[in-house]
């Protein structure tokens, strides 16, 4: 059994253009060092709408790319993810095929924040548990009860930090990305998350500026009250 981070960033801040930086191989490193600290055997490495092949040092590197959608994001991870991707240009249906043309895994990347990519009749193969958000996860669960699909968790680190406050249990003999795309499609993962105070004070710090942002959504099968801060994803237009 491995802990494997399925959603981390070698960079420190958002909004920049989707391609390598000077800063990648040290933002690699810094994840792979912190992962270790934390007893996280290995990152995937899932920048937005590009993919670099970067050292993570001491820790395992799985290959992957966060693709931008026309209705939110995608993880793409495995042996052989795209190189780039234009954001808002895919749809989560052309991004699963592509995933799947690849030797790759689609997850479905933070579901209830600034996406409809939940509601998408596609053959994903699993959906993420997001480190951000873990207030989501009964939500998330019962999602993945409906669609049939297995759970994974990821910290969405952009700070070294912020590695391993959400990760996934693998079950596999090897810690390789081939190994990781067969457990993931056997349904052989489980999400974890952390509970360390750093990473409370974190999420609430996160919770507040995707609200801010109008990000943050409520499944609309709930009773209660919507989340405040229901958002469009990308490329969607407000009604």
């Amino acid at each position: 059994m491995f802990a494997l981070d399925l959603h981390t960033h070698s960079r420190f801040f958002h909004g920049f253009a989707a391609r390598p930086t000077p800063f990648d191989p040290v933002g690699a490193r810094l994840l792979g060092a912190a992962a270790r600290l934390r007893g996280i055997n290995g990152v995937a490495l899932t920048n937005h709408d590009y993919y670099e092949p970067l050292s993570t040092g001491s820790a395992v590197r799985v290959p992957g790319i966060e693709v931008t959608t026309t209705r939110g994001h995608v993880l793409v991870v495995g042996p052989d993810p795209p190189r780039f991707t234009h954001p808002e240009r895919l749809t989560p249906m052309e991004t699963v095929a592509l995933a799947h043309e690849h030797g790759c895994v689609a997850i479905i990347a933070h579901p209830y924040r600034n996406s409809t990519v939940r509601e998408v009749d596609a053959p994903f193969d699993a959906i993420e548990v997001n480190g951000k958000h873990p207030r989501t996860e009964s939500w998330v669960r019962q999602l993945a009860d409906d669609h049939g699909l297995p759970l994974v968790g990821g910290s969405d680190a952009h700070y070294p930090f912020e590695v391993g406050r959400a990760y996934t249990r693998v079950d596999a003999e090897e810690l390789t990305p081939e190994s990781v795309v067969a457990a993931i499609r056997a349904g052989r993962v489980e999400p974890r998350v952390d509970n360390h105070p750093t990473d409370r004070l974190v999420r609430r710090f996160y919770h507040r500026i995707h609200e801010q942002k109008r990000h943050l959504q409520t499944p609309t099968w709930l009773d209660e009250a919507p989340t405040p801060g229901v958002g469009r994803p990308p490329g969607e237009d407000d009604d």
